[in-house]
């Protein structure tokens, strides 16, 4: 839970500057004006163009993530006469203003002679979130390691055309992210560029399974020593990475594939489906010193590897039809975890900022905040703020946006 008790009257904006205080808002428009200064001397000067302050950057940040409540296609539909215009928080800022300081928006204006990492415009932005993240909140033991949900709006992939959908981008990183699974509370972040020539790009990792470990090992370096446990998916789970790990104190369960997981080191009696039919409930195990390869029926065979806990213990999936199926504890946690963090998909993957910009850095600062605001609504569920005001999320996001755009109204809005 929370490391810091907030006080009854602690706002949204309150709990969104636990990640991104001031000092990061500050830098971002130091560098953004440093960034426009640069710009002008290269291409010729913008007469347009003023200095951006604080509270203006504060508004810019406002409408973005006006577009992750009410999933315009564009933020300039807030100007327009359209149906997602938005009249109330439009006269905060003009349009042109709002499209110069989205031309000229930095964090990093300039690149140092010692960068080789393919994401430094972003880099300490995300360590400043990492920094949040870890100070604000302690997780739990139970932890998962995935990739979130940050897909398109589902509304907007079902009415748009194949031809829309050719012409937008393919993202060209993916996100991986550690998450505390009895909150949802997203404990850290880890962005990998899918292109590039450096130790940790596609070029030096060939096979899946090898880049999927380092992913891991990313996401872990924080966890040793803690006795966590990390439920992880297919293309994570290996008997190389769960003894590594065990080594680190870290302990695993994870859903095994012959097709998407590293097979190395496991028995291939386990790995092939027996010829006899089984009942649903029957499982198999091995097992090697702490670690334990389960195989267990239910309408197909699942396979499981795990450190963490005792193959022996017993355990129920209760499934509404057929009622209550035996299985090993560890399948039965496997599940309940997998179920909470399809949960959190299902609230939270809704409230993504909608902005869509070419640039990878930007793709990537725009997912992070989207991710901030989510764990800010979190802490604030867990506060006693909550019990005052029992925002619903939507709320919570109309708050913030009101708050940075600096209006005073305090009731939410329904």
């Amino acid at each position: 839970g929370p490391t810091r008790k907030m006080p009854l009257t602690a706002s949204a904006m309150d709990f969104f500057q636990l990640f991104v205080p001031d000092n990061v808002l500050k830098n971002m428009v130091v560098q953004t004006n440093m960034y426009a200064k640069k710009y002008q001397e290269r291409f010729g000067s913008d007469d347009a163009w003023i200095d951006v302050t604080l509270t203006e950057m504060k508004a810019f940040l406002g409408y973005m993530i006006s577009t992750s409540i009410h999933h315009c296609e564009s933020v300039l539909s807030i100007w327009s006469s359209g149906f997602y215009s938005n009249k109330s928080i439009a006269l905060i800022m003009t349009q042109t203003r709002f499209e110069k300081i989205l031309k000229y928006f930095h964090i990093v204006a300039f690149r140092s002679s010692q960068t080789t990492h393919g994401l430094y415009k972003i880099q300490p932005f995300l360590d400043s979130l990492q920094s949040g993240f870890d100070s604000a909140f302690r997780p739990s033991q139970a932890q998962v390691l995935h990739e979130p949900l940050i897909d398109e709006d589902p509304v907007f992939i079902a009415t748009c055309t194949e031809r829309e959908l050719r012409k937008r981008k393919k993202r060209k990183f993916s996100l991986w992210v550690r998450q505390c699974s009895s909150t949802g509370f997203i404990c850290q972040i880890y962005v990998h560029l899918r292109e590039g020539s450096g130790a940790d790009g596609l070029d030096a990792l060939k096979n899946k399974p090898q880049l999927h470990s380092m992913v891991a090992k990313n996401l872990c370096q924080n966890a040793s020593g803690k006795n966590y446990i990390i439920f992880t998916g297919p293309s994570i789970t290996s008997l190389n990475l769960f003894e590594e790990f065990e080594k680190q104190e870290i302990y695993c369960c994870g859903l095994l594939s012959t097709r998407k997981s590293d097979c190395t080191g496991l028995p291939p009696s386990m790995l092939n489906n027996p010829e006899t039919p089984q009942s649903r409930g029957q499982y198999r195990i091995r097992m090697k010193g702490n670690m334990s390869l389960i195989c267990w029926y239910n309408k197909g065979h699942f396979r499981f590897l795990t450190n963490a806990y005792s193959p022996i213990q017993q355990g129920v999936i209760i499934k509404r039809k057929s009622g209550e199926i035996p299985c090993p504890l560890a399948v039965e946690a496997f599940a309940a975890h997998l179920s909470y963090i399809c949960k959190y998909d299902d609230k939270y993957s809704k409230y993504f900022i909608s902005h869509k910009p070419n640039k990878t850095w930007q793709q990537v600062f725009w997912f992070a905040i989207s991710i901030a605001i989510n764990n800010a609504y979190i802490l604030y569920k867990m506060s006693e703020a909550y019990h005052v005001t029992r925002y619903s999320r939507a709320q919570f996001g109309e708050r913030l946006v009101k708050e940075l755009l600096g209006l005073d109204d305090t009731s939410p809005s329904h």
